[in-house]
């Protein structure tokens, strides 16, 4: 995709994205010569239903940043109440069901609010988000990033850039999440996911000298006890192939230290470098 295009569509997860605005939608047809012309729906036109069903979605953000997920699920169903049509409460409680573990609820609330909002970017972008990780459908989340790019009011394509460069490189296309990943770059060079996505694509390649520039990036411009165990073990692999033993092993101390039951860690353990 070039970069080009992607400009003409011109984050947020990239923590897990907020569904906050309303969808703009456009009223057709046009009515008799002395009638104004129609516009576009703006926040001066909510209803009092619309704006009750908003701040109960508000509420249920919060609590699912505080990782009350009960609670937030209840604040959802009021939005939903107020506003059946609300297509972010659905998208919300997709996001909701994913955090909770269950995929089957995410997925189908995740169709309803396509259903109801079919060219919002944000939940083509986390629809696409959910299929390639959670769902395992990687293939079929191609068609979503590539929607919310297209839409010429996204206001965040970096988060589907990222999102599509990584689900790439789940299927094994390093080529194209290259591409992606690069289109990131341009749009906003510090983003930790677009630098640690780029050191993967090379480390894949095993181009040394790309692969320890990018992840040179992520940690000169994101504090170590911020990384994932994900992002600490590839910086690690990195550092290994470049003979790099000093940091290597501060990055293992990193790993140990913050994340001792995790697979990665797991995998320093035995010595899998190359897989």
């Amino acid at each position: 995709m070039a970069l080009a295009r992607a400009r003409l569509s011109a984050l947020p997860s990239l923590a897990v994205p907020v569904l906050l605005a309303a969808l703009l939608s456009a009223c057709a047809g046009s009515g008799p010569m002395n009638e104004s012309p129609r516009e576009l729906k703006t926040a001066s036109d909510q209803t009092a239903i619309e704006k009750r069903a908003q701040i109960r979605l508000q509420l249920a953000v919060g609590y699912y940043q505080d990782h009350k997920y009960e609670i937030a699920l209840d604040e959802v169903k009021k939005a939903i109440a107020a506003d059946p049509n609300y297509a972010d409460a659905y998208g919300f409680r997709a996001l909701i069901y994913v955090a909770m573990g269950e995929n089957l609820l995410a997925d189908e609330n995740y169709r309803h609010a396509l259903r109801l909002a079919p060219r919002n970017p944000e939940l083509s972008n986390n629809y696409g988000l959910f299929l390639c990780e959670a769902g395992g459908k990687p293939a079929q989340a191609m068609t979503y990033f590539e929607t919310a790019l297209k839409h010429p009011a996204y206001g965040s394509p970096v988060k589907a850039m990222v999102n599509a460069g990584n689900c790439s490189l789940k299927m094994k296309n390093v080529d194209a999440a290259e591409r992606y990943l690069l289109d990131a770059l341009r749009y906003e060079p510090e983003l930790a996911a677009t630098n640690a996505g780029l050191a993967r694509v090379y480390f894949e390649r095993r181009d040394s000298n790309r692969a320890g520039f990018f992840i040179n990036r992520l940690t000169e411009t994101a504090k170590l006890d911020t990384l994932s165990a994900d992002e600490l073990w590839l910086a690690i692999r990195v550092k290994r192939m470049l003979g790099d033993r000093s940091a290597e092993a501060s990055l293992a101390a990193q790993l140990r230290k913050r994340f001792p039951g995790s697979p990665e860690y797991a995998a320093f353990e035995r010595g899998a470098f190359n897989e």
